[in-house]
């Protein structure tokens, strides 16, 4: 049974978690109250985590506003070279956080260890070296005897809170640009999947001095005193849009900034000129990744009437040829008992004129669920209009590019979406009209370091990854200077 701690101020509480029993209640102070979490490919425990208390928020917020004071003043060269070595460090220790990211999430090993663990170290590094050539204006004279100049600084200290669909990456999404543009922090996991974060903290007190990473474990009072507490000047949450929502009048007492990426319901344009098998299996990735648990995942395919049929009848075949459970599985389970009991609520509501074409229930132990395609729905349906956050894909006929854009755009998420032709002009006019922060053209879901991440509307606030990712986590000063 595994049992993890916090890391505050550099402490690393009885060697750590090192994927066997690890005794001990944390940092200094009374004993925490502590959550359990679980393996969702089988539902059997695997340990637990503290439910820290407000004192405990309080003592990490502390650690980071006293290292602020001296890491505020690190160059970009130093904050490179420790970013550098963390991302070296993951490296060295991938199969380690392989084993607790999978523990804990239940995905397959070898796209996990690729996509998300390396992949986490790449991020790293596109944030050292961009912290190095942060982007201002020149200093010049704006009026007669006064030369005029722009500073950009870091924001101070940040409260970060991450997910439990991808618990490792966007844990690294978070602390790359805020530790680049030179802030502290102290970040959150989900209580259903802490062990790889708190691997991420250990190895962060190897390449950054004490107070600068600080990782505490809890559930929703853990996160809601972190949003209610004085020190951070902002709060960076992945999640849904209701914890958003919640976050962003929380915050507001405070006036802290906020960083939000939300809920997702993405819609794939499909024109009748495309490779109709080959576009149904890159749509079927596109969707049921991750087992769908993902706020980019293709959720609404909308097909040119003239070959809706099929091309439904295409994409359930390739929802049908996917993999359920297991290390080399497509499809891993969804997060928890809840999450499946969400998932089948949904499908238990379908309406009448719901047609499911494949897939459509649990499957195996645990938590896991059939990849499942919907036909004959309508936009105001519940499973069109809310996010499922699971392995289900509605499908949807349209007659004209507007009638496309109409149905696409009709939603309060606005995260992502892509279009799907043969022809120019045709996507570059949707992609131009699509209301989405990504828009995708014959591909869904490439997301490199370099581009930003992140949506409109009910879809949240800010972006991840870029060098807009990292100029979030920036304020901007005007230093005026006389020539007296």
């Amino acid at each position: 049974m595994i049992t993890l701690n916090n890391i505050i101020n550099g402490e690393i509480p009885n060697g750590g978690a090192d994927g066997g029993t690890v005794h001990g209640t944390g940092t200094t102070g009374p004993a925490q109250a502590t959550l359990p979490f679980f393996d969702p490919a089988t539902g059997v425990q695997l340990g637990t985590a503290p439910d820290s208390d407000a004192a405990t928020v309080d003592r990490a917020f502390q650690a980071a506003r006293t290292a602020f004071k001296s890491y505020k003043r690190t160059t970009p060269a130093e904050r490179q070279a420790m970013m550098l070595k963390l991302a070296d460090l993951i490296e060295a220790n991938v199969d380690r956080i392989l084993e607790a990211e999978v523990a804990c999430t239940g995905k397959p090993k070898a796209v996990t260890r690729e996509i998300e663990i390396l992949r986490g170290a790449d991020q790293l590094r596109f944030f050292a070296g961009a912290c190095r050539v942060v982007s201002g204006t020149a200093q010049t004279e704006y009026v007669t005897g006064f030369s005029s100049t722009v500073r950009r600084e870091p924001l101070g200290v940040v409260a970060q809170i991450t997910p439990w669909n991808y618990p490792f990456m966007m844990a690294i999404w978070k602390i790359g640009p805020a530790l680049a543009a030179g802030n502290t922090l102290v970040l959150k996991p989900a209580d259903t999947t802490p062990w790889s974060t708190v691997i991420l903290g250990e190895l962060a007190q190897q390449a950054y001095p004490a107070g600068v990473v600080n990782i505490v474990c809890g559930g929703r009072g853990t996160g809601a005193a972190m949003v209610d507490h004085e020190i951070p000047e902002m709060v960076s949450i992945t999640g849904s849009t209701r914890a958003g929502a919640q976050v962003m009048s929380a915050a507001s007492a405070t006036l802290k900034d906020v960083h939000l990426e939300l809920g997702g319901k993405a819609p794939a344009i499909v024109f009748a000129d495309v490779d109709i098998e080959l576009t149904a299996k890159e749509i079927a990735l596109g969707a049921f990744f991750n087992a769908g648990q993902d706020c980019t995942a293709v959720t609404r395919v909308l097909v040119e009437e003239s070959v809706h049929a099929e091309f439904g009848a295409a994409l359930a075949a390739a929802a049908s040829a996917l993999t359920v459970g297991g290390d080399a599985a497509d499809l891993g389970p969804l997060n928890s008992a809840a999450q499946l009991d969400r998932v089948e609520g949904f499908m238990s509501r379908l309406p009448a004129n719901a047609k499911v074409l494949a897939g459509g229930k649990r499957t195996g132990a645990g938590f896991h669920f059939e990849p499942t395609v919907i036909d004959g729905v309508f936009q105001s349906d519940e499973v069109v209009c809310d996010e499922i956050f699971g392995p289900v894909v509605t499908v949807q006929p349209f007659r004209s590019e507007e009638e496309a854009l109409e149905l696409a755009n009709g939603t309060k998420y606005a995260l992502a979406s892509s279009v799907w032709s043969n022809n120019h002009g045709v996507v570059t006019r949707v992609s131009n009209e699509l209301d989405f922060g990504a828009v995708w053209i014959n591909c869904h879901q490439v997301i490199p370091a370099e581009a930003p991440h992140g949506g409109f509307k009910h879809s949240g606030t800010g972006k991840d990854l870029s060098v807009f990712g990292l100029e979030d986590y920036t304020r901007i000063k005007s230093v005026t200077t006389s020539h007296r």
